[in-house]
């Protein structure tokens, strides 16, 4: 979620006031605004996509709820010590957080482990262990329309008779130190993008979010006018017409069984209604498409947790199973394919076939990714019900990633097409109009200057190095991952340091290359990667050759405050990941907004804005998603590129040879063993067209007028990637529900005034 206090002053548009008022008390509000700790609790794109969808949400008048865990560590605040990372624990609720207010009159019972028994009114889940369920709110401002909506996180409780209740030998003092087990389950983050961890811990924190937010949801129904309650039964008919979840990724996949066990062995609905209303009230995004990274749940570990919820999968199953078999007789291994259940070693439970089954929408986000989705991951499943199938190209909101982050230019795209666009991206089309007007054209170069020269100072603050404001600011940053390629960069760093030795008196356009980005703690090649990242570094930005021609610096703690320092100052935006397997990129779409240009494969979301923008308009290069495929079906020799290409020899050799690490020459040898014998995303097949189109930015940038009309073309392309526009379709085509850009009354003002305008309006 980031800092919250200037966006909540934005979207209530009461930023002015509260800056003046700051001042006059003779404070400096960017200052007090620099003390507010970052709520860091996801990991990458997926979790800042729900923090973008909230705003998005509330802007839109949708009575939508975000639901997630409080937890105590966020993702964890990254230092660099001697060019490693070193983690430290994010422990950001310090000294409080003013922005949330427990709820402990919505406390909730939340059961682990026990056992079922089956009687014949129904299954019953017994002996469990109980953990309460404690919900944080925290309000979700739309952007001027008297809009407020809820963020309820749920922190673990342990109930006051834990461990005391139990045939317990009087150990009180060990019981009430015992609370800490149960309240283990919100403690930590953890730190893992794109990466499945099947531990029991994670498990819990899964399961109990999933709980809670159920019966919160039922209460509500209950409570409301639709739970017509016939004296004692609740009738459900109208649930999926009331009632839409949407599961971000398969973490939250246990709400399928765990409806269906409230329907059948608590509400006694028959099997078949409950199911019924059950897929009617699932849509499912999927976020990525790396085998590494889907979930797959031993049944043993599923077992001991959550007996009945195993039993409810495998009834799940069976009837999956009996249907596709009587679809496609005798056919056993699409049975296998698609089974939830996953034999052969141990047993696992697929969590997104899961969610497929269990769901009424499918979504991938960008249209590359979801024929990805359709046509290869889950290719059985759209056979069977292509219908359900869709796409959502994610969205930013351009509340934060402009108006917040970038004012100057807020404003001067203000002052040529006015303030709605803040609302309806779209309107953005309209720069097309300023793309010769030369006035226009320097005032954009100044924006990005002023918001580059600010940067610099602040690198210089925090890094001590001296940076120059008019060189070239290349800037990658994202989770490090072997996927997003940081070492392709890395290379072309090293490439571009051996030119200008090479010929020192030759024209080289300046560049400062700035990467930064977290690795999980136990991902050994990304943290070898910002290691190397760092000791080229030192060697680049100490060799008085090179002076202040090209500078790299690793950025530390990449993390939402800090992105909004970095992308407004950016020229560059490198994404550059191996065809096919970013599922969109959503920093992408921040550094288009802001003025950057992107060079990057034809990945993601990239395509489609290119596709907005005109592919002339972007630094596209590299292999295709058909040419990565079809290098598989070749076999990638990476030896290969290694020989015919004398700068990449170069490069290498350097690395291997310890040329960046003299006092330990084969720290590296890990990562040239990988990029040589296991590089699943093809390095140095994509370096020789990369370092080619690097040679195409540099000479662009030259031409500061020319490369100012690309900015001007892309910012007024940017509108598709709004995430106003991601969230209407989400609500149109999967929710069902409209939504409304009426701004409804401030409480304030009295209501019968307010409904006589409304009055007057519908006349009208």
């Amino acid at each position: 979620m980031g800092r919250t206090l200037q966006n909540t002053m934005i979207n209530l548009g009461l930023q002015n006031a509260c800056d003046e008022a700051i001042y006059q008390l003779g404070l400096d509000m960017e200052e007090l605004e620099e003390i507010e700790e970052d709520a860091g609790l996801g990991n990458g794109g997926l979790g800042r996509l729900a923090a973008c969808f909230l705003d998005s949400m509330a802007t839109l008048g949708l009575a939508a709820y975000g639901y997630g865990i409080r937890y105590e560590y966020g993702i964890f605040n990254q230092k660099i010590r001697d060019g490693w990372q070193v983690e430290e624990a994010d422990d950001w609720l310090r000294h409080g957080n003013p922005w949330e207010k427990a709820r402990p009159e919505y406390m909730l019972p939340v059961h682990f482990y026990g056992r079922v028994e089956h009687a014949a009114t129904g299954a019953k889940w017994v002996d469990t262990q109980v953990v309460l369920a404690l919900p944080y709110d925290t309000p979700v401002p739309g952007y001027m329309n008297n809009t407020v909506n809820t963020m309820r996180l749920w922190s673990a409780r342990a109930p006051n008779d834990f461990n005391l209740r139990d045939f317990n030998v009087g150990d009180y003092i060990q019981a009430v130190l015992d609370r800490n087990l149960a309240e283990n389950i919100s403690r930590v983050l953890y730190p893992n993008d794109n990466f499945f961890e099947g531990k029991e811990l994670r498990l819990k924190q899964e399961y109990f979010v999933v709980a809670a937010t159920l019966q919160d949801i039922i209460r509500r129904f209950k409570a409301s006018k639709f739970g017509s309650t016939d004296s004692v039964r609740t009738v459900f008919d109208s649930f999926p017409d009331q009632v839409a979840i949407q599961l971000n990724d398969t973490h939250p996949a246990m709400a399928i069984p765990e409806l269906m066990r409230i329907f059948v062995d608590i509400e006694k609905l028959p099997w078949n209604k409950a199911w019924d209303i059950t897929k009617r009230t699932f849509a499912y995004t999927n976020h990525t498409v790396l085998p590494e990274a889907l979930e797959r749940w031993p049944v043993d570990l599923v077992e001991k947790l959550l007996p009945r919820h195993l039993q409810i999968i495998y009834e799940i199953n069976q009837r999956h199973l009996d249907h596709i078999a009587s679809l496609f007789p005798n056919d056993v291994d699409r049975l296998r394919r698609m089974s939830l259940i996953e034999e052969g070693g141990i047993k696992r439970i697929n969590m997104a076939h899961l969610c497929i089954v269990g769901s009424h929408a499918v979504n991938g986000v960008a249209k590359i990714h979801s024929e990805i989705v359709k046509t290869e991951v889950f290719k059985d499943f759209a056979v069977l019900e292509p219908e359900k199938f869709q796409n959502k190209t994610n969205g930013i909101t351009p509340r934060r990633w402009l108006l917040l982050c970038n004012p100057g230019l807020a404003e001067l795209i203000a002052e040529k097409i006015g303030e709605d666009y803040v609302r309806d991206l779209s309107q953005l089309t309209k720069l097309h109009e300023f793309v010769d007007d030369d006035l226009f054209i320097r005032e954009v170069a100044k924006v990005k200057q002023e918001n580059k020269v600010k940067f610099a100072l602040y690198l210089e603050k925090e890094y001590e190095v001296k940076i120059n404001p008019s060189s070239m600011f290349d800037v990658h940053v994202k989770r490090i991952h072997e996927y997003k390629r940081q070492l392709m960069n890395c290379l072309h760093i090293i490439t571009m340091y051996n030119r200008i030795r090479r010929d020192p008196a030759k024209l080289f356009v300046p560049r400062t290359v700035i990467i930064g980005g977290k690795a999980a703690p136990g991902y050994h090649m990304a943290k070898m990667i910002i290691k190397l990242i760092n000791a080229v570094a030192q060697v680049v930005n100490n060799d008085p050759v090179v002076g202040s021609k090209l500078k790299v610096i690793f950025l530390e703690n990449y993390r939402v405050s800090l992105a909004e320092k970095v992308i407004p100052a950016t020229d560059l935006s490198e994404q550059i990941s191996t065809a096919g397997t970013e599922a969109s990129g959503t920093g992408n779409m921040k550094f288009m907004l802001n003025g950057a240009l992107t060079i990057g494969t034809m990945d993601g979301a990239n395509v489609e804005m290119a596709e907005e923008a005109g592919e002339e308009n972007l630094f596209i290069f590299g292999m295709r998603v058909e040419d990565v495929t079809e290098l598989d079906r070749e076999g990638y020799r990476a030896q290969e590129y290694y020989d015919r290409l004398p700068e990449l020899k170069q490069a290498i050799d350097q690395i291997k040879s310890g040329f960046f690490s003299p006092n330990e020459p084969d720290l590296f040898k890990d990562v040239v063993n990988m990029l040589f014998y296991h590089d699943r995303f093809k390095v140095f097949a994509d370096y020789e067209a990369y370092v080619k189109c690097q040679e195409k930015v540099s000479e662009l940038y030259l031409n500061s007028k020319a490369w100012t009309k690309m900015v001007i073309r892309n910012i007024a392309a940017a509108g598709k990637f709004s995430s106003d526009r991601t969230i209407k379709e989400y609500a149109r085509d999967i929710w069902h529900v409209e939504p409304s850009d009426l701004k409804i009354p401030p409480p304030n003002e009295p209501r019968d005034a307010v409904e006589e305008k409304t009055l007057n309006g519908l006349a009208a």
